[in-house]
């Protein structure tokens, strides 16, 4: 039997990126238009959000970017904003539909973190076959992760995901946890709405503990969320996600048999830079950086944490998601 072999999205030199969407409370258009790009900092500090510019006048000049690929088209769900970030991040053409760059790049970055709205946002780009990044969390209902699920079966570009997959200080433990015996409990947190940034603290652990979450009860409430999810291995993981708990980004803990661990995310830049780069290298040769059932597996867990809330904190086996929905 042959192995059907990845052939690269876009065979060029220099990528053509679209930056698409700008919701309340995040500024990705901002960041990841001037890691690819550099940017103005005079512009760059009229950014409405102050830690954006702070940590991007942190990095190095001679290592900010990302070479041999450039956003060049933007639109806004507010034109204005549209036209700031497009002097603080050089970009050359404000578009006045989303659909406006199709023919114009080779691919797209949906910027926005509202999971109901992505398969919307999304549509335009995987009819015309072009090759999409969308921010998390792909989806937060049933019905729009079996849209996305039938796109990439049929044979769309579509790769989503957190930036805290690639936090730095959570890569030791990615790569082994030997050290502290099998995990028994695990904990992460992290600020905002279980809805737009559970999906931070979920990702975040699920490359230390794997594949195989078995329920989901969430005992909390739509501001404090507190949710406990089952794992085959016999872990028990608590993510937290509290609306005003912005000291709480991004905090991991490990108990296993033989040892315990700490670590907090500190390097947004790191994360953002990474993550892209892994878009890029998908572009470029075809290769998903990670299988998309672990996309899969992590929405049906955010669905599942929305559920039980809803029910009470009902025990919500991750099974009743849609057992169509492949994994």
């Amino acid at each position: 039997m042959s192995v059907k072999k990845a052939k690269p999205l876009v065979d060029k030199q220099e990528i053509s990126i679209a930056m698409l969407g700008m919701v309340d409370g995040n500024g990705h258009p901002y960041s990841w238009s001037a890691i690819f790009n550099g940017y103005d900092a005079v512009e760059m500090q009229k950014c409405p959000f102050p830690v954006i510019p702070e940590y991007l006048n942190n990095q190095p000049k001679e290592t900010l970017q990302i070479k041999h690929a450039r956003v060049t088209h933007i639109w806004t769900d507010d034109l204005a904003d549209a036209k700031q970030v497009a002097r603080a991040a050089y970009i050359p053409h404000i578009v006045e539909q989303p659909e406006d760059v199709i023919g114009q790049v080779d691919a797209v970055i949906i910027a926005t973190d509202i999971g109901a709205e992505h398969v919307q946002r999304g549509r335009p780009f995987v009819e015309a076959g072009i090759p999409i990044f969308v921010d998390k969390p792909l989806a937060d209902n049933e019905e729009d992760l079996r849209t996305f699920c039938r796109w990439v079966d049929d044979g769309a570009s579509i790769m989503s995901g957190s930036s805290l997959r690639y936090c730095k200080e959570f890569m030791p433990f990615r790569a082994s946890t030997h050290n502290l015996g099998a995990i028994r409990f695990a904990s992460i947190t992290t600020p905002k709405s279980w809805e737009r940034y559970g999906i931070h603290a979920l990702e975040a652990i699920y490359p230390i503990i794997g594949p195989g979450f078995l329920s989901v009860c969430n005992t909390g409430t739509s501001e404090r969320n507190i949710v406990h999810c089952k794992h085959t291995s016999g872990a028990d993981i608590i993510a937290v996600a509290i609306d005003d708990m912005y000291g709480g980004f991004g905090m991991l803990q490990l108990a296993g048999t033989k040892g315990r661990a700490f670590a907090c995310a500190n390097d947004s830049f790191y994360g953002f830079k990474t993550q892209l780069l892994d878009f890029i290298h998908y572009l470029r040769t075809g290769i998903r950086p990670y299988p998309f059932a672990e996309t899969v597996e992590l929405m049906k867990i955010l669905i599942a944490g929305i559920r039980s809330r809803e029910e009470n904190g009902r025990e919500v086996m991750l099974e009743e998601i849609d057992a169509g929905i492949r994994t």
